[in-house]
C-alpha cells in the first residue's frame, strides 16, 4: 500500500511549507510538499485543532546513519521516558527510527525499513532522499472495530500483532497506524492523537473504497 496524497490541516500553510522546504529540504510548490511518491497538501485548519498528528517518512536503510546526522543538525530528537532517542524494531517491523517535532506539534519520524531497496547514494544525506510518507496516525474510539473496518473495506491486514490500543495496517511501503484516541504518542507520551480534517488517498490496493471516522474527522480513499 502507498500513501499517495495526504491533506493536512495546519495553522499557517505558508510557514509550515517553509519548514518542509528549508529545514527538511523537500520540494514544495505553494501548499504542496513532495516526498518521493507521496504528496503532502497543506490547508488552513480553521476551527480544527492542530497538534497530535503523526507522520513517518521512509529513508533507505543504508542511508539511516547519514540521515540521523543530517536531522541532528536541524532538529532535536524526541526521547522516551528512559532517555532513548534511537529505536530499533524487530519482528515484522525490521526497522529503526528516530522521532522529532515539527510545526504545529507534528510528531514526525524518519524510519528505515530493512526489507525495502537500498539506495545508491553516498555522502551527506539530503531531504530529497526520503522516498514516501510511510505512516499516518489515525485515532479511533475502538481500535478493534476500526481494524475490522479497514480489513473489510480496504483489504489491509495487520502489519504486526494488534493490541486493544494499537493496530498498524498495511505493509512496508505504507501503514495506517490505528491508535486508541486516549493513547498518547510514542516516544514522549505527551500528545494525544489527532487527525481531524486529514484526508488520505491510498494506492496499491483495490480502488474505489472509502472509509472514515466522522466523530474524529478523518477520511481514507483508495485510488
Amino acid at each position: 500500500m502507498r500513501i499517495q496524497h495526504l491533506l493536512l490541516p495546519v495553522s499557517d500553510p505558508g510557514s509550515v511549507a517553509r519548514y518542509f522546504s528549508t529545514v527538511l529540504e523537500l520540494d514544495t510548490d505553494a501548499d504542496q510538499v513532495r516526498i518521493g511518491w507521496s504528496t503532502l497538501q497543506l490547508e488552513p485548519a480553521g476551527d480544527r485543532p492542530v497538534g497530535g498528528v503523526h507522520l513517518a517518512f521512509t529513508v533507505p536503510h543504508n542511508r539511516f546513519v547519514a540521515a540521523t546526522a543530517w536531522l541532528d543538525a536541524r532538529a532535536q530528537r524526541q526521547r522516551d521516558a528512559e532517555g532513548r532517542e534511537h529505536f530499533d524494531f524487530g519482528g515484522s517491523w525490521d526497522a529503526e527510527s528516530i522521532y522529532f517535532t515539527g510545526p504545529d506539534g507534528l510528531i514526525l519520524e524518519l524510519i528505515a525499513r530493512r526489507r525495502l531497496p537500498a539506495s545508491a547514494r553516498t555522502g551527506i544525506f539530503h531531504g530529497s532522499e526520503m522516498t514516501c510518507i510511510s505512516e499516518v496516525g489515525l485515532p479511533a474510539l475502538s481500535v478493534e472495530a476500526m481494524q475490522a473496518q479497514v480489513e473489510a473495506t480496504l483489504g489491509l491486514a495487520p502489519f504486526s500483532t494488534p493490541t486493544p490500543h494499537f493496530a498498524p495496517m498495511g505493509d512496508d511501503e505504507g501503514l495506517l497506524i490505528i491508535v486508541d484516541a486516549t493513547r498518547r504518542w510514542f516516544p514522549e507520551q505527551r500528545a494525544l492523537p489527532n487527525a481531524d480534517g486529514i484526508q488520505v488517498h491510498l494506492g496499491g490496493i483495490t480502488p474505489g473504497a472509502t472509509l472514515g471516522d466522522a466523530a474524529l474527522g478523518w477520511q481514507l480513499r483508495s485510488e
